[in-house]
């Protein structure tokens, strides 16, 4: 070992230049800030969507419309979901504890049974609602669609 070759440890080294911290340094007098002005002050932060001072454009776009906040979204299942679980799982009927059990709904989460795809098992559906394909589809292979209370 030689004074020529002489290295610091591994990751002793900070690669990166500290601001602030002298002329010396390169990043001394405003620290990279410019000069004067909001944005050169210490605890200085932008509010999310601020534009200069400019409109923001959340308050520009015109609104229209009423959002019911007591407004229920039901969660779709749909018929070749329901063939799926009998094809894989070997499921004699769709309750709300089956649905729950694979993934598809939560404990309270409300359902309702939509008519996509094909049902070809003869089987029991207990759900908080049904489609009129759905229901027909249920019916025509002797099945039957209860509606859970």
């Amino acid at each position: 070992m030689e004074l020529h070759n002489l290295k610091p440890a591994e990751g002793s080294v900070q690669g990166k230049t500290r601001k602030g911290r002298g002329e010396g340094s390169g990043k001394g007098g405003t620290s990279t800030k410019g000069h004067k002005g909001q944005k050169s002050r210490s605890g200085y932060s932008k509010k999310i969507g601020f534009e200069g001072g400019q409109m923001p454009l959340q308050r520009r776009v015109p609104k229209f419309g009423f959002t019911n906040p007591n407004r229920v979204s039901y969660r779709g299942i749909n018929l070749d979901m329901i063939q799926m679980l009998v094809d894989e799982k070997k499921v004699k009927e769709i309750t709300r504890e089956v649905l729950v059990e694979n993934g598809l709904v939560s404990k309270k989460e409300p359902f309702k049974i939509l008519g996509r795809g094909e049902l070809k098992a003869k089987i029991d559906v207990t759900a908080g609602g049904f489609s009129k394909t759905a229901l027909a589809a249920i019916e025509k292979n002797g099945g039957k669609a209860t509606v859970e209370a």
